[in-house]
């Protein structure tokens, strides 16, 4: 009989650990190749982990709400033949030293004995010490990020005494060491030399405490919910946004794609929607003005060569998740649609990678899904910008020809795009947003597919 070592893969450049927040399998249990073990959660995405080798499970390594680094092992699997997971080669063992060189003459003993008692006494806590700092203590995505947004440092965090886990800082705990924390008064707080980047920002402001009341609801927020919400709060502190909207008269748009639906799914076995049609004008419209395809480290402007496009989608609970079509100025229409249907799907279905979500340059949010008009949406950090479009409506417009000018119905929707002022300005982002809905006025009806 063999073992294979199940490991924590990899799961996108900036994620090194994983939450596991569920097992699909018990020990004892019959396990198929390429068959899903386990459930874990990053601070991007959640997925699970298939075996690539078949057997019986024979250990799990982590309990639910353990937190593993990438490439640990996580269970261990028995299978046929010999073990599928190398081994280190064996190391030569030296023989251990005659016993009688390792004996103490007693009198000695006695004296190491008492210097060690003494030694004891000095460093044993009190029950209400504050325990010793280490690097080496791990902590959960969420404890981190809740740490980070109320500016608590790891020396800090190194201090706080865990209920979890072999003592692992749990939420509550933090959320109880906040909420009793006492703010330092300003006697007491020395002046320090500034050291902060060009572009670092302060840390956001504490949520005011809200009580419950009689008949009001209580609603914990799901794990999804609380990254969103994190995410939010640090994107509006991070960014300095400001927003620019154009109407778009998209009337040929919807005409030609009226004409050509039926006739792009007979070929493809695709809907064609609108979502790609935009992308496609947001990828000329990136193409003329590269710095809306940038993201900023400090003081630094990292314009990306690729355009990797994320499109916001709604999942089935409320929340939004942010899927990206990597190299999209690389695709064509049926390209960009058979994209844009598979990451909607799987991720209506909670079946992305980590690595579907990662690497996005640009965003493209369409508010009008909803009914909205128009929308004011938040840079997906690090991102610099990102676009929302609103819902496609009849309006009367003033229409303009050589015989003189007429009021018609026209089908028209609302551009609004939010930029990082730090790099972005009005102009700029202003005629990126006017460059979009030029082309989407101008739709080539002869466009191949």
């Amino acid at each position: 009989m063999g073992t294979y070592l199940l490991k924590l893969p990899k799961m996108g450049e900036s994620v090194a650990e994983a939450t596991i927040t569920g097992w699909l399998k018990e020990v004892g249990d019959i396990i198929a190749v390429d068959e899903a073990v386990v459930e874990i959660a990053t601070d991007k995405v959640d997925s699970d982990v298939p075996a690539e080798a078949a057997g019986i499970l024979r250990e799990k390594k982590f309990e639910v709400d353990g937190v593993a680094k990438v490439g640990e092992v996580i269970a261990i699997i028995e299978t046929e033949g010999e073990d599928e997971t190398p081994k280190a080669p064996a190391v030569e063992e030296t023989p251990a030293p005659p016993q009688e060189t390792l004996e103490t003459p007693p009198a000695a003993t006695q004296q190491l004995e008492k210097q060690l008692a003494e030694v004891q006494t000095q460093v044993t806590p009190s029950p209400h010490a504050t325990p010793t700092t280490t690097s080496e203590r791990f902590y959960s995505p969420l404890v981190k990020s809740i740490a980070q947004k109320e500016g608590i440092d790891r020396h800090e965090l190194d201090s706080l005494t865990g209920t979890g886990k072999e003592g692992r800082v749990t939420k509550n705990d933090i959320l109880a060491y906040i909420a009793n924390r006492a703010a330092p008064t300003a006697a007491a707080s020395t002046p320090q030399p500034s050291t902060t980047p060009v572009f670092e920002t302060a840390t956001p402001p504490t949520s005011p405490k809200v009580e419950a009341h009689g008949q009001d609801q209580i609603i914990e927020m799901t794990r999804m919910g609380k990254l969103i919400a994190e995410h939010m709060v640090k994107s509006k502190a991070t960014s300095a946004h400001v927003q620019s909207f154009v109407e778009a008269d998209v009337t040929k748009l919807w005409d030609w794609r009226e004409q050509v639906k039926d006739r792009f799914f007979a070929r493809t076995q695709e809907k064609l929607t609108f979502t790609p049609l935009f992308m496609m004008a947001v990828i000329k419209a990136l193409r003329d003005f590269p710095l809306l395809n940038s993201a900023v480290d400090g003081d630094r402007i990292i314009q990306k060569s690729a355009i990797n496009l994320g499109m916001a989608t709604a999942l089935a609970d409320g929340n939004l998740i942010v899927p990206v079509i990597k190299n999209a100025d690389h695709l064509n229409l049926i390209g960009l649609t058979k994209a844009v249907n598979d990451l909607a799907l799987r991720a209506r279905n909670n079946a992305l990678k980590p690595d579907d979500i990662q690497g996005g340059t640009y965003t493209l949010t369409n508010v009008g899904n909803f009914g909205s008009v128009m929308g004011t949406p938040i840079i997906n950090q690090p991102q610099v910008g990102i676009l929302a479009v609103g819902v496609i409506r009849k309006m009367p417009a003033v229409i303009e020809t050589p015989q003189g000018d007429f009021i018609g119905i026209r089908k028209k929707l609302i551009l609004s795009h939010s930029y990082d002022h730090r790099i972005i300005n009005g102009a700029m982002g202003g005629q990126f947003v006017k460059n979009v809905a030029t082309y989407l006025e101008n739709w080539n009806e002869s466009l191949p597919f």
